[in-house]
């Protein structure tokens, strides 16, 4: 027996869009915002434009790169302090 797709409305699509876009729902709530943005079509522009822009920011990102050494500077900022 299969279970009835529960759709979600705009309100909690939007909201957990940025989960969706990260596959960090589990897959039954997957199914479900799909469903959703199938048929929604606000939903489904505001799901382009927040996967596009993602795409921008991935491209924009590889072709910047850090100054020499800032890793090591980020990471030593998390290290424990000796008193």
């Amino acid at each position: 027996m299969s279970r009835a797709i529960e759709m979600p409305n705009c309100q909690e699509t939007l909201k957990e869009l940025e989960l969706f876009l990260d596959s960090e729902l589990p897959n039954v709530r997957i199914e479900e915002i799909m469903a959703h943005l199938t048929g929604c079509t606000d939903c489904q522009g505001a799901f382009e434009f927040h996967a596009e822009l993602r795409t921008i920011v991935r491209v924009k990102a590889k072709r910047d790169h850090l100054p020499e050494g800032f890793s090591d500077r980020l990471l030593a900022c998390f290290e424990p302090q000796s008193e």
